[in-house]
């Protein structure tokens, strides 16, 4: 039989019952020379499962989570430390790269587009539960439902001030763009692997092209003088068709090494981006057709993990945005080439992103059913950012062309000469070269018409 473990007794003046921490403190109060021994201090403490630096954690971590949205943050005076003293922000704040965002809940399936209207002042959203939603993008709560809804899928959606109307076509549609004067609607049709132009006032037919592409047809959409459409397909190719001669102005052929998921044109109409699943953006100049000389203009790599599902061109051409199945959003710095941050916090695929007229704001469309609004606004400000140029050795100007701040190296010699941004700069130089071409050319004709001096 087990002995059975000999228990001191208790003290005359303290109650075995109370807790050991207030016996400590009952005990200071009345006597100040008392005190417990270090080792029932120890035995004291090692009774609690949490150390101190853990609780510590339990207690702030709530407060620096940012998906923890509607979470009520601790008591300041339980967690007021000088050096944690910070200034009242719009929005959540994402503790790696600091920058604001609200999220957007009320969808119950994969947001599949994302668009900013009425001045930037509303965010315009669709998805696969068949419902387009409005959304003040202040304070992220929803303006309006637009009814009737859809009967299937959302997979793009598109608004115009004009007039609301509903068309409905024999085939699958997967993309579905306004043109810029709000005259044209672009459809790209899966089955039929092509485009389908409409006029916006009385849905009458503009262009009808089937078999446009190989395959089926991943996006579309208008040139900002709303007179070329650009389409991208599984094929890997690219397709410009003109809205007014009827015809298709280029071709690019395997443009990527994978199914192409998206294309977006400049401010211009002098470039155009595509994404691809082959991880990379390429930027064409489909003004002058350099491209078949040179092939892409740009490159854009290492800046997703996984396919590139949408790009999203500044209105001045500073900087790129795109989404990725990696559950990032990348900014692109178009001068140089290189991804100048990644917003991160979706849960899922990021399916379409968008930029505001003002460049303040990125929206971006998740498959984990939300829809994100990024404040941007003070993103050069960015330590993590600031590091990037400073390690690249680079420093901003303005171009005097376009007016859009593009980045040199600080290293270079030749950096005070440069004035223009690397879009400008192309575009000049091919234009120089059709010029010469086409003298060289003009001058063997007369060459050639001339009569011959000796016959």
């Amino acid at each position: 039989m087990a002995s059975q473990p000999r228990v001191p007794p208790a003290p005359q003046n303290r109650k075995s019952n109370l807790p050991l921490s207030l016996l400590h403190i009952r005990d200071v109060t009345h006597r100040r020379s008392s005190k417990l021994p270090w080792v029932d201090v120890v035995r004291a403490c090692g009774r609690f499962r949490l150390s101190l630096l853990q609780v510590r954690r339990s207690r702030l971590l709530p407060s620096l989570n940012p998906l923890a949205v509607g979470d009520e943050s601790p008591p300041p005076d339980t967690l007021w430390m000088p050096w944690m003293t910070q200034k009242v922000l719009w929005g959540d704040q994402e503790p790696l790269s600091k920058i604001p965002f609200k999220i957007m809940r009320g969808h119950e399936h994969i947001v599949s587009s994302c668009n900013f209207c009425v001045d930037d002042t509303k965010a315009l959203s669709g998805s696969y539960d068949g419902t387009v939603k409005l959304w003040d993008a202040m304070d992220g709560s929803i303006v309006r439902d637009f009814e009737p809804m859809p009967e299937g899928p959302v997979l793009e959606c598109s608004i115009t001030a004009d007039s609301r109307w509903k068309l409905s076509h024999e085939t699958f549609i997967v993309s579905a763009k306004f043109s810029p004067d709000g005259k044209y609607v672009v459809l790209g049709l899966d089955v039929d692997n092509g485009i389908f132009i409409i006029d916006a006032k009385d849905s009458t037919t503009v262009s009808c092209i089937k078999d446009h592409h190989m395959m089926s047809l991943t996006a579309c959409c208008f040139d900002p003088d709303s007179q070329r459409v650009a389409s991208v397909s599984f094929d890997r190719s690219i397709k410009i068709w003109d809205v007014t001669s009827q015809t298709t102005l280029l071709t690019i052929t395997k443009a990527h090494n994978n199914a192409i998921s998206n294309c977006c044109f400049t401010f211009s109409g002098h470039f155009l981006c595509t994404s691809s699943w082959d991880k990379t953006l390429k930027i064409w100049n489909v003004h002058t057709g350099e491209f078949r000389n040179r092939g892409a203009c740009v490159t854009l790599m290492q800046g997703h993990e996984g396919c590139v599902s949408s790009c999203h061109f500044a209105r001045d051409t500073s900087f790129l945005v795109s989404g990725g199945f990696d559950k990032t959003v990348a900014i692109w710095d178009v001068e140089e080439g290189y991804r100048k941050l990644s917003l991160k916090g979706h849960n899922d695929w990021v399916m379409d992103v968008s930029i505001s007229n003002n460049k303040k704001w990125i929206l971006s469309a998740s498959k984990d059913r939300t829809v994100r609004l990024w404040n941007i606004e003070e993103i050069d400000q960015i330590p993590l950012v600031i590091e990037h140029k400073k390690t690249r050795g680079l420093k901003v100007k303005q171009c005097e062309e376009c007016d859009s701040p593009f980045s040199t190296y600080e290293s270079d010699i030749f950096s005070e000469t440069v004035t223009k941004c690397v879009l400008c700069r192309m575009n000049a130089t091919d234009l120089s070269t059709e010029a010469s071409q086409s003298s060289e050319w003009e001058a063997s004709l007369s060459r050639e018409s001339s009569p011959d001096e000796d016959g």
